[in-house]
């Protein structure tokens, strides 16, 4: 045992750790500091690196000064480059617009304007205009410009302009879209109304190219159902054309031996052409569905020297025949026979049916309008037309609103048809004094949007009428641009689309009126 006590107190002994040394401590850190700096002074490998990876500490400090006012110099420079943008742009704002090529100061110096010069004459509108400022002049030829074109073609329109036509026309697309999905109900509704003022309208190619007349057209007419034009003139022919503003290829030609065609028509239902002459007693029916040409050369119970004028009674069948000293002659197409006669006092003019046929409007040559019920061949009214020396022509509208009436001096004065129905002296809503020569023909569209009226006794004597403000469509005929002539007839498609006209060089000037979509 005691040997075991001695083993196991040696043992605890060797695992007690050595005694802390202060003294000893602090003399062996000397010693190794001073180790280190001796290997530092002698091995100068170390330092060596330094400089080649940092380099020196003088050129590491002169080399970090440099970076830092490097990077303070393009600061300075994205500054002043930032600032002279904002200057050139301040700039650019400043500099004066571009003035047009055309534009010369020199042309300001001189204010007025002689009016009196051959190139100048035709802008002035009266002898008050014989001397004008450049600027009204300048206005005067943009007007008459926008007249002969139809208004402002879009590529004399700025860019500014335009721009502003776009917004306008999106933010309308977008009240349209917002007005539909707000509310319900039914939302087919009638085609805007006509505008005043110019007339969109595209001048086609004659409806009778396919065939123009050798003599003077006397009838043009649109059929009543089909997209078919008719003219008929003193060449002795009746010719049907399909209406297509493009190359209106002709259909059929008919010609009619000795028999100058004065006066052509369709019938209420389209089917059969009624043709007169100028001094036979005997026309013609040209029925177009068998193609069968029939000459009436008696009728029963008509004591007239020839037929010339007529006009188809809207209630179909019949004919009313304007006879000589002031009388109408009813007369059917299926016997051929006058059922009745009316009379008035002097020479008749012109013959218009009001829109039911219930009523018919006969002009007289001494200035008096007749008023007739045709159930009861009475008439129910008289009236002298304001003003009128002369009578030359009548139309009704086919709304039954207005009455129109031509005098021999070119006034063509419009009326309420309910003001001629129960006044002895009606007032006329408008005189338009446009014609200086007879106005020998008037005719109202379908939609009694406009009134067409012309003289055969002047070459472009032809004019459109606004009837919603009565006032004349400044922009046909194109001035200084014959394509008119001596106008003797005038039409319109059923629903508006073109128009057309029989002129004195045998052909039929065709137009597309825009405003409206369909024939």
């Amino acid at each position: 045992n005691n040997k075991i006590m001695i083993k196991y107190k040696k043992k605890t002994e060797k695992a007690r750790p050595p005694k802390f040394n202060a003294r000893q401590e602090a003399q062996t850190r000397q010693k190794n500091v001073r180790r280190l700096a001796a290997l530092g002074e002698e091995d100068g490998s170390v330092k060596l690196l330094e400089e080649l990876v940092f380099g020196a500490e003088d050129e590491l400090v002169e080399r970090l000064v440099e970076q830092q006012v490097d990077t303070l110099l393009l600061e300075d420079a994205a500054e002043e480059s930032g600032q002279s943008e904002a200057e050139d742009e301040a700039r650019q704002q400043r500099q004066p617009t571009r003035v047009a090529a055309w534009v010369d100061e020199d042309d300001e110096l001189e204010e007025a304007v002689y009016m009196k010069h051959r190139y100048r004459r035709d802008l002035i509108k009266g002898e008050a205009e014989s001397i004008m400022t450049k600027q009204k002049l300048q206005q005067r030829m943009r007007e008459q410009f926008q007249r002969s074109m139809g208004g402002t073609p879009s590529w004399a329109e700025s860019s500014a302009v335009k721009k502003r036509k776009k917004e306008r026309d999106d933010e309308e697309d977008e009240d349209e879209d917002d007005d539909l999905l707000r509310r319900t109900g039914n939302f087919v509704a009638s085609p805007d109304s006509l505008p005043s003022g110019v007339l969109r309208m595209k001048k086609c190619l004659p409806a009778n190219s396919a065939r123009p007349s050798d003599d003077r057209l006397t009838t043009v007419q649109f059929h009543p159902s089909a997209q078919v034009v008719m003219t008929a003139g003193l060449d002795q022919s009746v010719s049907l054309f399909q209406v297509d503003g493009k190359t209106n290829p002709k259909i059929q030609s008919i010609h009619l031996d000795r028999f100058p065609v004065h006066k052509a028509q369709f019938s209420h239902d389209g089917e059969t052409v009624i043709a007169t002459s100028l001094k036979n007693k005997m026309f013609y029916l040209y029925d177009m569905m068998e193609g069968r040409v029939t000459p009436v050369h008696t009728v029963r119970g008509l004591n007239e020297a020839r037929v010339k004028e007529f006009s188809v009674c809207p209630e179909g069948g019949a004919l009313l025949l304007t006879g000589t000293n002031g009388y109408l002659h009813l007369l059917t197409l299926k016997t051929k026979e006058v059922v009745r006669s009316m009379k008035i006092n002097g020479d008749i003019s012109g013959v218009a049916f009001s829109h039911d046929g219930s009523k018919v409007y006969a002009n007289s040559e001494e200035g008096e309008v007749y008023v007739w019920d045709m159930r009861s061949s009475r008439c129910v009214n008289r009236f002298t037309d304001d003003g009128c020396v002369k009578g030359t022509s009548i139309a009704a509208s086919p709304n039954g609103r207005y009455l129109a009436c031509g005098s021999q001096a070119g006034v063509v004065n419009i009326y309420s048809q309910e003001a001629c129905l129960n006044s002895a002296n009606p007032k006329p809503l408008r005189a338009v004094m446009n014609l200086l020569t007879s106005a020998t023909s008037l005719a109202f569209n379908p939609s009694s949007e406009i009134l067409a009226i012309a003289s055969r006794a002047e070459d472009e004597a032809i004019r459109l009428v606004h009837l919603s403000s009565l006032s004349v469509f400044s922009n046909f005929p194109v001035s200084k641009k014959k394509m008119v002539y001596r106008a003797s007839c005038l039409d319109f498609s059923p629903h508006s689309g073109f128009f057309s006209l029989a002129n004195n060089k045998g052909h039929a000037p065709l137009f597309r009126l825009l405003h409206y979509k369909d024939f």
